[in-house]
């Protein structure tokens, strides 16, 4: 692993800096895509009262890439059970976020990959993740080997916009690549 970043389980400590990731990449990536109202509405407060309550529900786990030196949260991975019908032996990736400023340096292909082994050891043998249509690193989905599979709509703020299902049909063989910058 890359020495500019370390991954660990997240706790209740790093909450308001995971809220702060989270508005600032949505911001920064989702500009133009998703309304400005709903954007510039975004809270680090409110994501924090919303992110602790979700830590708080037995599966779901949160991991966190941190900047060594100053201990920086720079990103973050949100997963668990998958919502909605899906066969149980299928997690979800939930969430993944890096500062725009850390981005194109491996920090989110090895949050997959350390998702994915920690999916496979609870027993599930693919991993999927929905994905906005619009959202400009969908490539870095299928650069990791993630398949398209399916759409639907999804409400952000008062607008619905299409997601894009992918997965990754074998999570032993994600969890197993060569961890360098994809």
């Amino acid at each position: 692993m890359d020495k500019s970043f370390e991954i660990r389980p997240a706790t209740g400590d790093d909450i308001f800096a995971i809220a702060g990731v989270l508005v600032d990449t949505w911001r920064s990536t989702f500009r133009g895509l998703l309304t400005d109202a709903f954007l510039d509405g975004m809270s680090r407060e409110d994501e924090a009262i919303r992110l602790a309550r979700r830590m708080g529900v037995p599966g779901v786990y949160y991991l966190v890439a941190v900047e060594p030196v100053r201990s920086d949260i720079i990103g973050f991975a949100n997963f668990g059970p998958p919502r909605g019908r899906v066969p149980a032996h299928i997690h979800e990736l939930y969430a993944l976020y890096i500062r725009s400023e850390h981005q194109r340096a491996g920090i989110g292909a090895a949050l997959v990959r350390s998702v994915a082994a920690q999916c496979a050891a609870q027993g599930a043998k693919s991993l999927f993740a929905w994905v906005l249509a619009g959202n400009p690193n969908r490539q870095f989905y299928e650069r990791l080997g993630a398949k398209a599979v399916g759409t639907s709509g999804v409400g952000v703020g008062d607008r619905s916009y299409e997601q894009v299902a992918y997965l990754w049909d074998d999570i032993e063989a994600l969890a197993g690549k060569n961890s360098g910058p994809s």
